[in-house]
């Protein structure tokens, strides 16, 4: 099994969607990871030269334009390449981290992990399983002031990864041993292959 794995904390140390994220990849004991720290190296923001560029087909494209594409290519890639992702999901503001919404917008590609039909959107990357490895100190997964785990799961599954299993560590400040100890409950329970 090939992993990817996405980190989107700021916190580099003492995170708790990294060290989520960290049990589960000891869990899935997957043969290869690849890693995307989205703090670490942040992705750029989309441009008016990256939307004109991937309007274009391919073979049309300035060598220009094709660098302004190429970091979308390599996450798209690296995406295509993973049967498992494995996402560090912080809630920052009752939402996903600004680096993490900026890599969504990179990797949702018309034609590359989509396509429109007369039936509505598909999305492409099928047959992969996600995880979502979520913490926050008091917004609730699935509540009315989670904007970010419905967020992520719909955008998953606009690009065909409809096998999305949510870990939440989400009352930190109320019961932090109780929410990790729960969290680490639900990890043991993963199964190793999609």
């Amino acid at each position: 099994m090939t992993l990817l794995r996405i980190d989107s904390s700021a916190a580099t140390q003492g995170s708790v969607s990294r060290a989520l994220t960290d049990r589960i990849i000891a869990a899935l004991a997957p043969d290869t990871v690849i890693t995307r720290d989205l703090a670490k190296t942040p992705p750029p923001l989309i441009t008016e030269d990256w939307i004109n560029a991937r309007a274009l087909p391919e073979a049309e494209r300035t060598p220009a334009q094709k660098a302004e594409l190429e970091i979308s290519d390599t996450l798209v890639a690296e995406l295509a390449a993973a049967d498992t992702i494995v996402i560090g999901l912080p809630i920052y503001n009752f939402a996903a981290p600004a680096a993490l919404k900026a890599w969504v917008d990179l990797i949702a590609r018309v034609g590359v992990t989509f396509r429109y039909t007369p039936n509505g959107p598909e999305g492409l990357l099928k047959g992969k399983r996600a995880i979502l490895a979520m913490a926050s100190g008091g917004t609730a997964a699935g509540s009315d002031i989670d904007f970010a785990s419905g967020y992520m799961r719909h955008v998953l599954g606009f690009v065909g990864i409809t096998d999305v299993t949510l870990i939440s560590a989400d009352a930190l400040a109320k019961d932090p041993d109780g929410t990790m100890a729960r969290a680490h409950a639900a990890i043991e329970t993963l199964p190793k292959a999609a």
